[in-house]
């Protein structure tokens, strides 16, 4: 069902280890002015109140009653049943919160919380990526359409979700997905958002960096060395995005072997895609060793980078073909070319996860009914 012109309003809120971040959606588009509020993570009494502040203080500017309170928070979590685990940068948490039964019980609406990479996910596959790609497919003249997708954040964590046939992905125990957790490829003792987030790019660079820095450089600011625009050793700049392509690279290989999915990525680092991409794409479409030394394709399918033009219409043009039936006169088409795309995040990462939200707590209620 098409949410883009419904009329219905859901409280969302955007959960960091700073600030909470409140909204109203309606339409798949926010209404008013977000509400921020320090989400003082360390001490649950003045969070919890500060999450009924935030809702309030939304409720009271509306013009309507909302339907659903629907928002990401950050797991270990059993999201279906709304009650928040042993959270690393909200420790108050710790032991478990019931935090969807208490809103629901306060506000007397239907509560939904899932984890933010699958609501950036689920996003994208409603209005941004997913028909975006099926979208230029189709005026490419392909038959080829995609159905699933692999959304992947990369910021202070390295995170995904997968939404299979329109249907998010959460697994039996509200982990589904959790791919920073898969091995580091380039240090296989560590999990991979030990190179993936960043730290993981802080780290390379300053490891690797000949220049003296008073303090800790940001992506942004290594970023801006690759362009030019501050000073700083362009090497372990370089360095430290090609890490993280490597390793990004090496996980979402792992990840489409299960999946043969789109990917999109989004999260503060995707806007560095022009220096990490290429690492990335190298590992995707490099090879695998037999034990006997040979070389296989890493992948049974070929990754194409859809933010390349050259890249992107190899990926629309396939190599489709008519064939015959045999003992027929009849042809049918044929595009023998196995292939994923690959691509940044169309709606934004902040965006697509509230599109998630809103579309999946209206879609539950729909269901209900």
């Amino acid at each position: 069902m098409d949410y883009s012109n419904d009329k219905r309003v859901v409280l969302t809120l955007d959960a960091g280890g700073t600030n909470f971040v409140f909204s109203a959606i309606r339409g798949m588009e926010c209404i008013g002015q977000p509400i921020t509020l320090p989400s003082n993570g360390d001490n649950l009494d003045k969070c919890l109140s500060g999450i009924i502040e935030g809702f309030e203080r939304l409720i009271k500017n509306l013009p309507e009653q909302p339907v659903a309170i629907s928002f990401a928070f950050p797991g270990p979590a059993d999201y279906p049943n709304g009650v928040i685990g042993d959270l690393g940068n909200l420790p108050a948490f710790r032991g478990g919160v019931a935090l969807g039964p208490m809103l629901e019980e306060r506000f007397r609406l239907p509560v939904f919380i899932n984890n933010d990479g699958d609501l950036f996910a689920y996003g994208e596959a409603i209005a941004g990526f997913l028909p975006y790609v099926n979208q230029m497919l189709a005026e490419a003249g392909s038959q080829k359409r995609y159905r699933h997708l692999l959304g992947i954040t990369l910021g202070t964590g390295f995170g995904a979700g997968l939404v299979v046939d329109g249907n998010l992905f959460i697994g039996d125990n509200s982990a589904g997905a959790e791919i920073w957790l898969v091995r580091n490829a380039i240090d296989p003792d560590c999990f991979a958002e030990e190179g993936a987030s960043i730290r993981a790019v802080q780290r390379v660079y300053h490891s690797y960096s000949k220049h003296n820095h008073d303090i800790r450089l940001s992506p942004k600011e290594i970023f801006e060395i690759l362009e030019g625009t501050i000073e700083g050793d362009m090497v372990a700049a370089r360095l430290a995005f090609q890490t993280l392509g490597v390793v990004v690279g090496d996980a979402i290989a792992n990840a489409v072997t299960l999946t043969d999915s789109l990917v999109v990525i989004g999260g503060g680092l995707s806007n560095a895609w022009k220096y990490f991409a290429p690492a990335m794409l190298s590992q995707l479409n490099g090879t695998i060793a037999r034990t006997d030394g040979t070389k296989v394709d890493r992948l049974e399918v070929k990754a194409f980078d859809l933010e390349d033009a050259l890249q992107r219409g190899s990926f629309l043009s396939g190599q489709q073909k008519q064939i015959p039936v045999p003992y027929s006169n009849r042809m049918v088409h044929y595009d023998p070319m196995k292939r994923i795309g690959i691509g940044a995040s169309r709606l934004g990462t902040s965006h697509a996860v509230a599109v998630g939200a809103y579309v999946y707590a209206l879609g539950m209620i729909d269901k209900k009914r």
